[in-house]
């Protein structure tokens, strides 16, 4: 049942996969409103609360075996549901076993260390499901829409040349391999949207009141470098959709679809790695037998000459 279960979770998510060597161009190699057949809504809820059941069931035996950590990493334009993804799919996940780090413009300190710095400082521990809501993918995609954000980072004039995207994309593959051989798994989520129902988004946060605090000019300015975001993810997607760490480009344009495909692939990484809970050993059990039974004397009502039969 198992492998069946795994099997149908693989399937699912294989056309999402970005295979390790594609050349991308993302507005022709993925559609931000597939639905690999699935009936609607009404059906994709349903097989999300099935979902968030197996997440939660994977996550506690993680936690418990303390061996493997997972990083998730979720890109997307802006109002593209990182947030409604996190929460949806991590529902019924053990809040202690889940971090959750936002990363915004760097601070003075962060910007005196190399741009991997302040990611390394918030990995996710062995047995801790990490969520990277924009991730050390940033440094290849905004700071390459706006380069001159090189500038601020104080590189070398010689590491601000013309192969200093290549380079980390070399860097971050090699990082990534470095984690993923001490026992951490990383996943890695571009939520896919059109620029069609990213305006549409737009304007409910305008019309909506409860909705206003998430808008923002600056977002609206960022829609008019589109094609640069395309071109930017593109080669993104390209260059650093490893075996060991491959990209998966969720289709955004409905909600509540993007959370399943999500919760499909973080399955799927969990399944992967079958965490286990710890055999305690035969020592350990008589031990627990022993305090079972001092339990049982402690109840309520209970006589010495009840214990002694």
């Amino acid at each position: 049942m198992a492998d069946e279960r795994a099997g149908r979770v693989a399937d699912f998510i294989r056309p999402l996969r970005v295979e390790p060597g594609a050349k991308v161009n993302l507005a022709d190699d993925y559609d931000p409103g597939y639905l690999a057949g699935v009936r609607g809504k009404k059906e994709g809820r349903r097989l999300l609360r099935a979902g968030i059941e197996l997440l939660a069931d994977l996550q506690r035996r993680l936690a418990a075996e303390n061996s493997v950590g997972v990083l998730v990493c979720l890109q997307s334009l802006d109002a593209g549901g990182k947030d409604g993804t996190i929460r949806h799919v991590m529902s019924g996940i053990n809040p202690q076993g889940v971090r959750v780090s936002n990363f915004k413009v760097p601070s003075a300190e962060e910007l005196d260390h190399d741009y991997l710095w302040r990611y390394v400082r918030r990995l996710p521990r062995r047995g801790e499901i990490g969520i990277f809501n924009r991730s050390h993918y940033e440094e290849v995609l905004v700071v390459r829409v706006h380069p001159e954000h090189l500038v601020r980072q104080r590189l070398p004039e010689a590491a601000r040349g013309p192969d200093v995207w290549d380079r980390r994309y070399r860097e971050i593959n090699d990082w990534e391999r470095h984690l993923t051989d001490n026992g951490f798994r990383i996943v890695k989520l571009f939520l896919n949207l059109s620029k069609e129902e990213q305006r549409v988004r737009f304007l409910k946060r305008i019309d909506v009141p409860e909705r206003n605090w998430k808008f923002s000019a600056a977002d609206v300015r960022e829609r008019a470098r589109w094609d640069d975001y395309q071109h930017a993810f593109s080669e993104m997607l390209s260059a650093t959709s490893t075996e060991r760490a491959p990209w998966y480009v969720v289709p955004a344009d409905r909600k509540w679809f993007a959370r399943l495909c999500a919760g499909a692939v973080l399955a799927h990484t969990l399944l992967g790695i079958g965490p286990r809970y710890p055999d305690v050993g035969n020592a350990a059990r008589r031990e627990l037998a022993k305090v079972r039974k001092d339990l049982e004397r402690q109840a309520p009502g209970r006589t010495a000459r009840d214990g002694a039969r």
